[in-house]
């Protein structure tokens, strides 16, 4: 299959390490350690090779996509040794990154996404195009009556004025065009009604919310344990410290809720209760693309003794999170030749935020999401 990977957001830290690193595993010049889909439980043949992966995309910004890979080398992120050997392939996949179009309406803008996205299918001549969203968070939006049923939201951006955010409309534009969707992201992205209701009249898959990387990670394999062991969590507390362009995204007061609402949803549905404490997210711009999560568990056992556990989690966003689109791509990809439509649940694994009521523990993600894998050689 050749397919292709538009990414929204294309030119920030982790699309560019997505794109590397893509080139790189196509080169033979790295292996695809972070790949879920390169675990031998997970290869399955109906995913798409790295080899046959292709990118565009669009972001507001500008500038080429080797000098934001030159940027990550110099900060540690990507090898630099990787970027000097592929210069003419990030100059190959710049010439497909557009900028962000912005019609006199959204019912425009969403027309010249869908055009951006049929020329580059035509343009590489690839059977399926799946969108990625990884640009910054968005604040929460509310329930508009639009949202409701696609005649009305149809209505209403053909007239002035905004009525979905950018990651809807991105969602809207995609399955317009035929294309299946993943939000990276904890934006509202696909998860309205009209658009649910747009996917299936297209027949198109999507997933999301909001990648698990690192502090939820953690939580989805300790709030398991502490439920098995039937130990009492007291408390959950913790402190994120982020730098680069997502930690100042989430100076933002409504996308730092946002977010925080997402890394705490595990807790909940994985105890049966919410214990005491939230998650801070604090923007240290010193620290670049790498984040460290700092949490303190308390907990009760036999007999009501107190005791509590504290872990540190430190890494690169944009490493951690770059494997991931990958696998989510090719997934999604497979799914959609496989004639899978709506959320994808079986994809909760990769999610702070799944779609659908699932478990949220990671050895019954992992499970799940192999016997998906697995069954998606088996066509229409």
């Amino acid at each position: 299959m050749r397919a292709g990977i538009w990414l929204i957001g294309a030119r920030g830290s982790v699309a560019t390490t997505s794109v590397v690193g893509a080139l790189a595993l196509r080169a033979g010049l790295t292996d695809p350690v972070g790949c879920v889909t390169a675990h031998p439980e997970m290869n399955g043949a109906a995913l798409p090779g790295f080899g046959d992966l292709y990118f565009g995309g669009h972001d507001v910004t500008t500038g080429s996509l080797a000098k934001k890979a030159e940027q990550l080398a110099a900060a540690g992120i990507v090898p630099a040794r990787l970027v000097q050997a592929l210069q003419s392939d990030l100059e190959a996949v710049d010439a497909d990154l557009r900028h962000a179009p912005e019609g006199a309406t959204q019912a425009a803008t969403a027309r010249a996404i869908a055009h951006d996205l049929a020329e580059f299918r035509t343009r590489h001549r690839l059977d399926r195009v799946v969108v990625v969203n990884v640009a910054s968070t968005e604040a929460a939006v509310e329930q508009q009556p639009a949202h409701a049923g696609l005649a009305a939201l149809d209505t209403a951006l053909a007239a002035p004025g905004n009525v979905l955010p950018p990651s809807s409309l991105y969602a809207y534009a995609a399955f317009t065009a035929g294309c299946p969707y993943v939000d990276f992201t904890p934006s509202t992205g696909a998860r309205l009604p009209a658009l649910a209701e747009l996917a299936a009249k297209r027949g198109l898959p999507y997933a999301g919310h909001d990648g698990k990387t690192g502090e939820t990670l953690l939580k989805s394999v300790l709030a398991p344990m502490f439920a098995m062991r039937n130990l009492a969590v007291r408390s959950w507390s913790g402190v994120n410290l982020l730098g680069g362009g997502d930690g100042a995204n989430l100076v933002d007061p409504g996308a730092n809720a946002a977010k925080a609402v997402s890394k705490q949803r595990v807790l909940h549905e994985t105890l049966g209760y919410a214990p005491d404490g939230d998650t801070r997210i604090d923007y240290v711009p010193d620290i670049g693309d790498f984040k460290t999560a700092w949490d303190l568990i308390t907990f009760a056992g036999f007999l009501g003794t107190g005791m509590c556990l504290q872990f540190t989690w430190q890494g690169c966003d944009s490493a951690l999170a770059a494997p991931l689109v990958l696998d989510l791509a090719r997934i999604t990809l497979a799914a959609h030749e496989a004639g899978r439509t709506g959320p994808l649940e079986p994809l909760a694994y990769f999610f702070k935020d799944p779609m659908g009521d699932v478990d949220h523990a990671l050895h019954a993600q992992w499970e799940t999401l192999r016997t998906f894998v697995a069954g998606l050689g088996g066509g229409r």
